[in-house]
Parts: C-alpha cells; structure tokens; sequence
C-alpha cells in the first residue's frame, strides 16, 4: 500500500463516515439500500478517471464500508429524539424514548456510542480467533451450515418464548395467562410477517426513474419505521427540555459486558442468514438476563456495529454476503478467501483500516449531533417534525420503487403496527425474511 493510496483510503473513510451520519438521520433509510444505491452509482466512478489511476473500485468498497458502518452510530438519534426506527434500532426506541421523556436523550445517544466504538474494538481483538473458529483450522461452520434450519428454528422459538409482552384485556385477570396471549400474539406476527414475505418474492418492483429498486426497502420501512412515526404522532408525547451534561459511565462493568454481549450476538448476525441485529439483540439480552434501559442501548447498539464490521470479515471467510453492504463489496472488488492463518487478504487489511478510522470520526460525529438536537429539540414543532419524516419516507418508497412498492410499504405498515398495537416486539415482524429462509432450508 503505497503512501499516496494511504492518504485517499483515509480521505474516503472519513467522506463516507459523514455521509453515513447523514443517513442515519433519516428515518426508514436503511443501510443496505443506501450500498445497494452506492453500488450503482460505482460503475460512474470507476469507469471515470476522476481518481487518477488509483484503485476506484477499492476506493468506492472503502467508502460504502465506511458509510454502512458510520449509518450504526448516527441511526440511535432518530430512534431516540423522533421514535423512529430501522429493524436494527427498533428495540432501542423504548429505552431510548423513555430517556429522552426523562430529559436525558443526549445520554441515550451517549450510550449508543460507547456500545458501538466498543463494538469496533472488541471485533478488531477477536478477528483472528473468530478466523481459527469458523474457517480452517477448527471449521465451525461447516458444522453450521448442517444445522442451520436447526439453528434458525431454535432463534425463532427462544423470540417467543422470551416476550415479555403481556394482553391486556379487561376479561383476563390471570397474568400468566396475559402472557401467554403475548406469546400468541408474537406468534401470529411471526407467522403473518411470514406469508407476507413469501408473498413477497414473487413480487418485482421497478424504480419510476431508473433507481435501484430494493423490494426490502418499502418492506421493512413499512414494518418498522412507518408505524413508531404513526405512533409518536398520534401519542402527542410531552419532550421536556433536555439535560446536556458530560456523561459518566457509572456502571463501568456492566456497560462492558453488554458491549461484549452484544459484539458477539452481532458476529452471529454477520455468519447465520436471515437473522438481524434486533433478533441478535434479543438473544444477547435473554443471554444476559439484563432488563435495564441504559444496557439495553448498549447491547444493541454494539450489535449493530460488530455486525457492520463482521459482515465484512465473515464475506472474505465464508465468501458469502450477509449484508445490502458486503453484497456492494463482493460485486466491486476481488473477493479471495482468507487461506493463510495469520496474513488476512489485502482487501480485507484495506478495508478493516477503512472501519477503524470510519468509526472513530462517527463517534465524535454522533456525540456532536447528539448535543446539537438535545439543545435544539425542545424549539421544535415534534408533530410537524414527525409528519415531515412520515412524507419524507413515503416519497423515498415511490421514488425508488414506485407504485407496487407503494403498495408494499401500506401493507407492511398494517402489519407493523400489530405488535405496536398489542405491546408485543416488533422484532417478530422478521418472520418476512426468517420464515422463507427456514422453509428454503427445510
């Protein structure tokens, strides 16, 4: 790696880190629709000689790693200051909402970036081990791979059996029989998000003019972003001013065991296909048997990013893609199996520089913004703020999948707003892409 080539993977790691924090800003907007965006506009850049000879194609996987990974900071400022979510941040809004209504949303924002800075950090110690585990010499996921439908089976079941959700209804009296109900309503959400998504791959969306079209795009902003907005703004919730102070970690230990937790449930999310962050999230927390909202954020936002970071790794082990992301790698550049058990794959090397520096310029970025909407949010109108995001992502859903994903995006919404509705988590909705994979499998 020549001196010249350094200072522009460093350039475009931080490009791509302020873009991601402009994008996690946006409700609905997920991550794997913004690389499979970057990946059409790549062909531009690297057909043009915009960059002077220099490896472009490296170049624009650097910058959509760097993106993707910047996108897991910034996302917990929505989920926290307007309740509004991806599937990867659905489960924080709660404790990051419940924060922000005791005047402490900087603090939930604060939190969200310890997890995912220690995320970056504890993936990068464990690469190698994880390297010995899943590949050669122990080959662990050769294993996996025979009792994967055995091991998606197992993940759905535990989602059911640890909701916590109880229906309440003024004819039942029994709460364990309330519990049970909530278990039951889990289930149909599961089953009903199933059948959609089956539905689903039968169904091709076209971008009225010419954009990528990702069918997941309208699917999980209807069944994760639309129907927190349509909650918070039908809820009114009163926003008191907020508390911007220099935060201390105060439960030092148990903020690290929740990063460490959530790291290693997110290296699971990288490797098993179908399962995301917010599943990853429920099992780090039933492994954890840890309810506390401030963990909580920690936990998943330390999923998020290892996963971010891993998904990479794991496509240069595995040579399979498990994100919209490390899909966008694999098509731009030369993706060789890391055989050699200690020198991982140039690429690999370039890129893992690419995230160590993509992270520390999303965390400083994250704890700006942060303390900018703190001071600024209690001035805004939170209804017409709400309302603009709500217009903002039905526009994105037209603009890039047109009128069947329109359509898409009103019946995933419907769907969305069950477990809203009942208590339930949301996280059971993943039954569109959990439910079809397991029945690939069987």
């Amino acid at each position: 790696m020549d001196f010249i080539f350094f200072i522009f993977l460093l350039a475009v790691s931080v490009v791509g880190a302020f873009l991601g924090g402009l994008t996690g800003l946006v409700p609905g907007l997920h991550v794997n629709n913004i690389a499979l965006i970057l990946l059409s506009l790549s062909s531009f850049v690297s057909s043009s000689d915009i960059l002077g000879g220099i490896n472009a194609p490296l170049l624009m996987a650097v910058f959509i790693i760097s993106v993707a990974l910047s996108h897991t900071f910034i996302s917990i400022i929505p989920a926290t200051f307007i309740g509004a979510p991806e599937e990867d941040t659905a489960l924080s809004v709660l404790p990051a909402h419940s924060l922000l209504l005791e005047g402490r949303g900087y603090e939930a924002v604060y939190l969200s970036a310890i997890g995912s800075l220690g995320a970056v950090m504890f993936s990068f110690l464990v690469l190698y081990p994880i390297r010995f585990v899943l590949i050669e010499p122990i080959s662990l996921y050769s294993t996996l791979k025979e009792i994967m439908v055995w091991l998606l089976i197992s993940i759905v079941i535990i989602m059911i059996a640890t909701e916590k959700g109880k229906i309440e209804t003024p004819y039942i009296k029994d709460s364990r029989i309330k519990s049970i109900l909530g278990m039951l309503m889990a289930t149909l959400v599961f089953l009903l998000s199933g059948i959609f998504g089956i539905v689903l791959g039968k169904i091709r969306v076209v971008s009225p003019i010419g954009l990528p079209a990702p069918i997941l795009f309208p699917t999980l902003s209807g069944l994760f972003g639309m129907p927190t907005l349509i909650h918070s703004y039908l809820t009114k919730p009163k926003i008191p001013r907020q508390l911007i102070e220099k935060s201390i970690i105060r439960e030092k230990r148990k903020t690290m065991l929740s990063t460490i937790t959530g790291s290693l449930a997110g290296i699971l999310v990288s490797i098993v296909p179908g399962i995301t962050s917010a599943t990853g999230t429920v099992l780090a927390m039933t492994a954890r048997g840890e309810a506390d909202k401030r963990q909580t954020i920690v936990t998943l936002s330390a999923v998020n990013t290892a996963c971010a970071f891993f998904v990479t790794a794991v496509l240069f082990m595995i040579l399979r893609p498990r994100s919209g992301a490390a899909i966008a790698v694999n098509e731009l550049i030369t993706v060789n199996k890391w055989n050699n058990l200690f020198i991982p794959p140039s690429n690999l090397t370039v890129l893992i520089i690419a995230m160590l520096g993509s992270s520390a310029v999303s965390f400083n970025i994250t704890l700006f913004l942060g303390k900018r909407f703190a001071k600024k949010f209690t001035n805004i109108s939170y209804q017409k703020l709400i309302k603009a995001a709500m217009f903002f992502l039905s526009f994105l859903v037209i603009l890039f999948t047109g009128i069947i994903g329109l359509l898409i995006f009103l019946i995933a919404t419907f769907i969305g707003l069950i477990p809203v509705g009942w208590g339930v988590r949301r996280s059971h909705c993943m039954g569109v892409l959990l439910f079809p994979i397991i029945l690939a499998f069987i």
